[in-house]
C-alpha cells in the first residue's frame, strides 16, 4: 500500500508482574523534554549497555523478531531484552505500557499502532522526537513518506513506521467451493447470498471474536463503509457529524443481522481473536476481515498451500472503494538512558534486510516488498488493494476512553440488550463527550 488518502491518519487495567518488567529496562534518565539534547554522529558502541524492547509480536512470529535483535546484540556489542505480549491489540498492551510510563520506567523502544492511540505518548512527551534520527539514517528515503507522516504527532516525529496494513476477507477456496460459491463477492449483496450458503453448509461464513473488542469491530466499520459511504464514514471518525443518524442505525441493524444468521461464530463475544482468526485456515470457517500478516501466522505457520486460499476487497455499493487499514511502528522512550542506541535499533530493524528476515509483508520500507514465490498471497493483496484508499481503523481513530466506549456498545447490540437506534445515539453521546 502506497499512500494514504483522503485522510492523515487519526492521531491504555494495570496488571500484576509490571515491576519485574520495569526492573530489566534501561528507561531511567530523568525527562525534561521529548527531544534529544544531542544525537551522536557515526555507529554507537552498545559494549556493557542494555535495552529493552516491548512489542505485541504474534506467537508464530516473535522468535524471528529476537533473532534480529539478536544479531543487532552480536554487531553492536549491547545485551537487548524482548518483552512480548500478543492477542489482546490495543485493547491490553497500551495499558500496561502506559502505567510503565507512568511508573518512570518503561521499556527503551516499544512498538505501537497509529493514530490516537500512538499519539498519546507523544502529546505527553513521553516518546522521544525521532526527527534528528531520522535525518541522521535518512529514514525519508528509506521508508514510505505517508507512514512517516502518519506517525507525525504534534509537530514532532514520534515513530518509526515501519508497517503499514489494510484489511481485507481472506478466505478459504475448499469451503466456498462446497457451498457452490465459484468466485468471492464483488457486491454486498453477493455478500449475504454467499454467507447463506456457507451455513447451509454446517459452516460459519465469518471468523471473529468479541473478546477484547478490536476484531469484531472489524465487522462493524466494513457496515459502516456501507451504509455510510466514505465521505460520511471520515466526518464520523472525526466527530465533524453526527452519530445519531439513520445511516449509523443501518450499519448496527446489519451488525445484528449477522449475528442473527448465524454469519458469525456461535458465542463470539467470548471468543479470542488468537483463537478464532486462523479457523478459515482449518476450513471450520469460511473467510475473516484480516491483513496480509495471515498469510505467515496462519497459512504458512500450518504449513498449509497458499494455493487453497484467497483474499477479496470487502465490497460496498459506493464508487470509491476503500477498506480499513492502519500503521504501525517504533517509538524511543524519552526517558530512555541510552536513546542514541535505542535509534539505532530502530535503524537496524526497518532496514530491508531486517524486515525480510521478519518476513514483514506489508512493509513501509523501500526494497522490503514481499517475494511473490514466497508471499503470492500478500503480493496478490496488494495489487489487489493498494491503489485503493483506506478509512482509519477504528481503534485507531478513537482514543481510547472512547474506543472500550463503543466496543461495550458493540457487545450491546449483539446480545440484544441495545436497539440499534439506541446504539446510535449512545455512540454520538460519546463522541460528544471526546475531549479532541
Amino acid at each position: 500500500m502506497s499512500t494514504l488518502t483522503r485522510r492523515h491518519l487519526l492521531g491504555i487495567t494495570a496488571a500484576a508482574g509490571l515491576g519485574s518488567l520495569a526492573a530489566c529496562t534501561g528507561a531511567t534518565a530523568p525527562a525534561t523534554q521529548s527531544t534529544p539534547t544531542s544525537v551522536a554522529t557515526g555507529p554507537i558502541d552498545g559494549t556493557g549497555k542494555k535495552l529493552r524492547f516491548f512489542t505485541y509480536e504474534a506467537v508464530q512470529t516473535v522468535d524471528m523478531v529476537k533473532a534480529v535483535l539478536a544479531d543487532y546484540d552480536k554487531k553492536y556489542g549491547s545485551t537487548t531484552t524482548v518483552d512480548n505480549l500478543p492477542g489482546s491489540g490495543a485493547a491490553v498492551y497500551p495499558d500496561k505500557l502506559r502505567t510503565e510510563l507512568l511508573g518512570g520506567s518503561g521499556p527503551d523502544v516499544w512498538r505501537i499502532w497509529g493514530g490516537q492511540i500512538g499519539a498519546p505518548y507523544a502529546k505527553a512527551k513521553q516518546s522521544l522526537d525521532l526527527s534528528a534520527y531520522a535525518k541522521k539514517y535518512g529514514w525519508g528515503d528509506k521508508v514510505n513518506a505517508q507512514a512517516l507522516k502518519a506517525m507525525n504527532f504534534y509537530g514532532m516525529q514520534a515513530g518509526a513506521p515501519y508497517l503499514m496494513r489494510g484489511l481485507g476477507g481472506w478466505y478459504n477456496k475448499a469451503v466456498l467451493t462446497k457451498a457452490g460459491v465459484s468466485a468471492p463477492p464483488t457486491t454486498y449483496d453477493e455478500l449475504e447470498a454467499m454467507n447463506d450458503k456457507i451455513v447451509a453448509t454446517g459452516v460459519t461464513p465469518l471468523a471473529t471474536g468479541g473478546k477484547y473488542g478490536w476484531h469484531v469491530m472489524r465487522l462493524f466499520e466494513y457496515l459502516l463503509e456501507v451504509t455510510a459511504g466514505p465521505e460520511l464514514h471520515d466526518k464520523l471518525l472525526d466527530g465533524s457529524e453526527s452519530w445519531d443518524r439513520k445511516e449509523v442505525t443501518d450499519a448496527f441493524g446489519l451488525f445484528k443481522k449477522w449475528q442473527d444468521k448465524k454469519w458469525l461464530p456461535n458465542g463470539v463475544l467470548g471468543l479470542d481473536p488468537a483463537d478464532i482468526e486462523p479457523s478459515y485456515v482449518q476450513g471450520t470457517s469460511a473467510y475473516t476481515i484480516t491483513g496480509a500478516w495471515t498469510e505467515v501466522n496462519a497459512i504458512q505457520s500450518a504449513k498449509a498451500d497458499t494455493a487453497n486460499f484467497g483474499n477479496f476487497i470487502l465490497p460496498t455499493p459506493h464508487s470509491v472503494k476503500r477498506h480499513s487499514g492502519f500503521v504501525e511502528g517504533l517509538m524511543i522512550n524519552a526517558r530512555s538512558a541510552n536513546p542514541d542506541l535505542a535509534a539505532q535499533l530502530i535503524d537496524f530493524f526497518i532496514s530491508p534486510e531486517s524486515q525480510k528476515a521478519m518476513k514483514v509483508s506489508s512493509s513501509t520500507v523501500k526494497g522490503a516488498e514481499p517475494s511473490a514465490t514466497d508471499y503470492p498471497l500478500s503480493v496478490d493483496w496488494l495489487k489487489k488493494s493498494g491503489a485503493n484508499p483506506f478509512y482509519v481503523i477504528q481503534d485507531q481513530a478513537f482514543p481510547k476512553k472512547e474506543a472500550d466506549g463503543y466496543f461495550a456498545i458493540q457487545s450491546d447490540v449483539l446480545q440484544g440488550t441495545t436497539a440499534p437506534a439506541d446504539a446510535a445515539k449512545k455512540m454520538q453521546a460519546i463522541i460528544a463527550a471526546w475531549q479532541k
